[in-house]
């Protein structure tokens, strides 16, 4: 019989701010990578990234979620 694996998610967001989106990237990267040490995350199954926008389409925010199996 196959091993019953419990898969979770993790949502983090993060606001984007013109001329700081690098650091407030590094910043989130910083984030899930602490979690990731913190629950002591067996294995990462997906990573992924989208923006969220204003009414005239700027990128304002980050979502990421992570799917791993604890």
């Amino acid at each position: 019989m196959a091993e019953k694996k419990n898969i979770m998610v993790k949502t983090f967001a993060t606001e984007l701010k013109e001329f700081k989106a690098m650091r407030e990237l590094a910043d989130l990267d910083e984030q899930v990578n602490k979690f990731i040490r913190e629950k002591k995350v067996k294995k990462v199954v997906s990573v992924s990234d989208t923006t969220t926008t204003d009414t005239a389409g700027a990128s304002i925010g980050l979502i990421r979620v992570l799917v791993y199996e604890s």
